[in-house]
């Protein structure tokens, strides 16, 4: 392992590349610490020691932020508003079909989608920003029972203020935005996942510390032996795929023979990645927005369904909640394999190149079991996702570390993955240029 390691170093074009990844995540970090203009750093800086943990509300953008968004810095929005933008065109090839014609174009039509993405990014960060900055001049952003300083968040209210700070963290998302992509073309990995992945495991340090502190070193070893064994169980889990296997007929063009090799086709087990979590929270927060901007007036009765939202689906730990949130990652898995796999074009094009499943006609019959692979392998793979990503919630019900449990949910899937992809990329780079890898 270090003789390899020390191969990567020592070949010239890998070293530049990793070179050049590491000096843009270190970019990345610097600018989550950089305050947006009219923000009061040290009444932030006060509410976040004063509110261990995040509101419910922020968790999961200010979990992608690297920690970023609570501290209104000019990276406040991180990567977040590329990922709904990215969900949101990837979805939209099922309703309009000009977007799914422009996706089977090729690379033409692929550059054309990533600029519909680019412009829809744009857009959702100025939706996003001016949601945050309206929230934290409310006083709200740390909750309702937060201290007096966390409502003067501001140093200015004023509206040139306002939609300075606007363009300021829009503008910080153009920027993380090319920032992924420049990492993606001149880097090693894709620049995205690593820019998320670094976000996350920035927290991880301060997670783990605040546990010790607060638990104990009885609770803090608990928790890494936990850790170390989520962590197996989803490496296993993610690299776990259903292969079917592919025979091509032989075929003559001109003078010379094609096909007749052997092949498969690979399901794993959890196709959909982290998306269905993301859903699944996205959609259980909504209530509690809608339940945040009705709430009464001092003196006043609240409503029963607010009480009754604020009760059951502002708490992690209530049974309700787990329930909702499980229900909701299993079916959106479902829904997410449904539009990212299609089995009938999968049979087409294998029927197109003279390729057939051993036992299978080729056709509607092979549509038709691949589906039925599908469905099958798919339902532990939403069971996986569905337990994995309680495990921060019940770790709060048992030991009381919901927001500084850091092995579990979205936080642990996109770490192994992002981890695991990023060191296949650099086993094959090396592979290129020496008979041994980084892996053996």
């Amino acid at each position: 392992m270090f003789s390899a390691i020390a191969r990567i170093f020592r070949t010239p074009d890998l070293r530049k590349k990793i070179g050049f990844t590491l000096g843009i995540v270190a970019l990345f970090r610097l600018g989550s610490f950089i305050p947006a203009p009219f923000v009061d750093f040290g009444n932030v800086q006060a509410c976040l020691a004063a509110n261990q943990g995040t509101s419910g509300l922020y968790e999961l953008v200010n979990l992608f932020s690297g920690g970023a968004l609570l501290q209104l810095s000019v990276f406040a929005l991180g990567i977040m508003p590329y990922i709904t933008a990215s969900i949101i065109v990837q979805l939209l090839r099922v309703v309009i079909p000009h977007f799914e014609t422009l996706y089977k174009e090729g690379a033409a039509g692929q550059s054309k989608l990533t600029q519909y993405t680019r412009y829809l990014t744009i857009a959702l960060g100025i939706l996003q920003s001016t949601t945050l900055i309206t929230v934290a001049r409310s006083g709200a952003l740390f909750g309702t029972s937060a201290s007096s300083e966390c409502s003067q968040l501001l140093t200015n209210d004023a509206w040139y203020a306002i939609m300075l700070m606007v363009i300021t963290m829009t503008a910080g998302t153009g920027v993380i935005m090319w920032m992924g992509e420049m990492i993606t073309e001149r880097g090693i990995g894709n620049g995205m996942s690593l820019l998320i992945f670094t976000s996350i495991a920035a927290q991880f340090p301060n997670s783990l510390i605040s546990i010790a502190q607060q638990k104990g070193i009885e609770i803090f070893l608990v928790v890494l032996a936990i850790g170390l064994v989520v962590v197996a169980g989803v490496v296993f889990v993610e690299q776990s795929q259903r292969r079917i296997p592919v025979q091509y007929a032989k075929r003559m063009v001109g003078r010379r023979t094609y096909g007749g090799n052997n092949t498969y086709i690979p399901i794993k087990v959890n196709m959909a990645g982290v998306v269905p979590v993301i859903f699944a929270s996205s959609l259980l927060y909504l209530p509690a927005l809608i339940a945040q901007f009705n709430q009464p007036a001092a003196g006043e009765t609240p409503q029963a369904w607010v009480t009754w939202v604020t009760n059951n689906l502002t708490q992690g730990s209530h049974p309700l909640y787990m329930a909702f949130y499980f229900l909701l990652i299993v079916g959106f898995t479902y829904f997410y394999v449904a539009i990212t796999f299609n089995p009938e074009e999968v049979a087409d094009n294998m029927k197109k190149y003279g390729g057939f499943i051993p036992g299978i006609r080729a056709g509607r019959p092979t549509a038709e079991y691949l589906d039925y692979v599908l469905t099958r392998v798919t339902l532990p793979g939403a069971l996986y996702l569905g337990l994995i990503a309680l495990i921060p919630l019940i770790a709060f019900s048992l030991i009381g570390a919901d927001q500084n449990f850091p092995f579990g949910g979205a936080s642990l899937l996109i770490i192994v993955g992002v981890g695991l992809e990023t060191v296949k990329q650099i086993d094959s780079q090396l592979q290129q240029r020496h008979y041994e890898g980084l892996l053996r």
